[in-house]
């Protein structure tokens, strides 16, 4: 039974560090979409960790991998392989278009490693260059690089001096990246759709000039698939959705549909990582690799990339419909499973405890963007239940 006597707000102020302002609920239990709280109150979760809760809470797959595995074997040193971590490697590759994979943490890891790569592979292979081309309002991770990375000022501002080498451009502006290209530039790093950054959506044909402008200079195509791999969009990898191959993939979130873990991929070209160049003391445990595995290939077994772009263009109408209702909404975008509502004012994280305490999880993103990501199991039903939700919150800051 949910603990009610303890006030673990109170707790969580007094020992957590305050790095993030959290929503004031304190969830115990999770099953599909629905998260209860230490009171028993049932939500709707269209936030899911963000993008990462895949196959919603609990779900029976997940839960048989993590017992079997970890009755079997949990931990085991990077310099010793395990058979779910090759199995996860393979099942990545055969249905991808890169050739190796490397297995980490968390998203913010996938980038780092694949920063290190891409400038081993300038030092090598182009001169010395190591500047990466980024795109404005991307998110990239936390580490230091990954900060650097990521185009959002507030994020970096705090711990400078930062790591030279990052040069920023407008996102879906193929002309700009083409400017900002030097001898010195190794690699461009980009989101194929900015989710952190406000769900922005570039046009049909940036990523393919962008490969093309790639393969003229001999440089390298990083994408940040952390948030849109492994079915968010509507297919397995956003790249297939653009008609295009990256050299280089970084995944986590979806991936494990909750525990953690994260990758980056690469093309055998660019894979120039030696024995001592790169690690990770817990990336690619059995015990999770395991875990990512079984969540993996249910999602390709059962094509629920498939179900999750039905269920997108489901909820799409639904937002269009509040849309046409709301003259204060300027703008509904997305692709797949995310979706951003955006406010002709600052509002969303009003909407968004109102929201709350009727029972819906989202998340404000841009204090005028409101964003939806569900598992990629949701209901229509469940889809229903949250835009009515959401309906009801707007009829009251009309």
């Amino acid at each position: 039974m949910p603990d009610t006597t303890t006030d673990w707000r109170q707790l969580e102020d007094r020992y957590l560090m305050n790095t993030a302002k959290r929503l004031p609920v304190t969830v115990v239990r999770g099953e599909g979409t629905r998260l209860w709280d230490d009171a028993g109150k049932e939500y709707l979760d269209f936030l899911t960790g963000p993008s990462t809760v895949s196959l919603g809470h609990s779900h029976p797959v997940l839960l048989q991998a993590l017992s079997e595995q970890a009755k079997a074997l949990i931990h085991v040193t990077g310099t010793i392989p395990s058979i779910p971590q090759v199995k996860l490697a393979r099942l990545l590759v055969e249905n991808s278009c890169l050739d190796r994979a490397f297995f980490c943490n968390s998203g913010a890891e996938a980038n780092e490693g694949a920063i290190k790569l891409a400038r081993k592979w300038g030092k090598q292979r182009r001169n010395g260059a190591y500047e990466i081309i980024c795109a404005l309002n991307a998110f990239h991770g936390r580490t230091l690089a990954t900060v650097t990375a990521t185009g959002t000022e507030k994020y970096k501002a705090p711990f400078t001096p930062l790591p030279e080498g990052f040069v920023h451009v407008p996102f879906n502006d193929v002309e700009a990246i083409k400017r900002a290209t030097t001898d010195k530039t190794a690699a461009v790093l980009l989101e194929p759709v900015q989710c952190e950054g406000g769900v922005n959506v570039p046009s049909d044909d940036y990523l393919r000039g962008v490969r093309r402008w790639c393969d003229e200079q001999g440089i390298l195509l990083i994408l940040d698939e952390v948030q849109t791999g492994i079915g968010r969009l509507g297919a397995l990898f956003a790249y297939q959705l653009y008609g295009v191959e990256p050299d280089v993939m970084t995944l986590a979130k979806g991936m494990g549909s909750g525990v953690p873990i994260g990758a980056f991929l690469a093309k055998e070209h660019c894979s120039v990582l030696e024995p001592g160049d790169h690690g990770s003391t817990f990336g690619g445990n059995p015990l999770m690799t395991h875990a990512a595995y079984a969540v993996c290939k249910y999602i390709i077994d059962n094509d629920v990339p498939a179900q999750a772009a039905a269920r997108g263009r489901y909820l799409e109408r639904k937002l269009r419909g509040l849309e046409d209702r709301f003259p204060f909404i300027g703008e509904v975008r997305g692709k797949g499973l995310i979706w951003a509502m955006e406010f002709d004012r600052e509002m969303a994280e009003e909407v968004v405890l109102a929201c709350l305490a009727e029972g819906l999880i989202a998340n404000n993103v841009r204090p005028t963007t409101l964003r939806f990501c569900p598992p990629l199991t949701v209901s229509e039903d469940e889809i229903d239940q949250a835009a009515a939700i959401v309906e009801r919150v707007l009829a009251r800051h009309g």
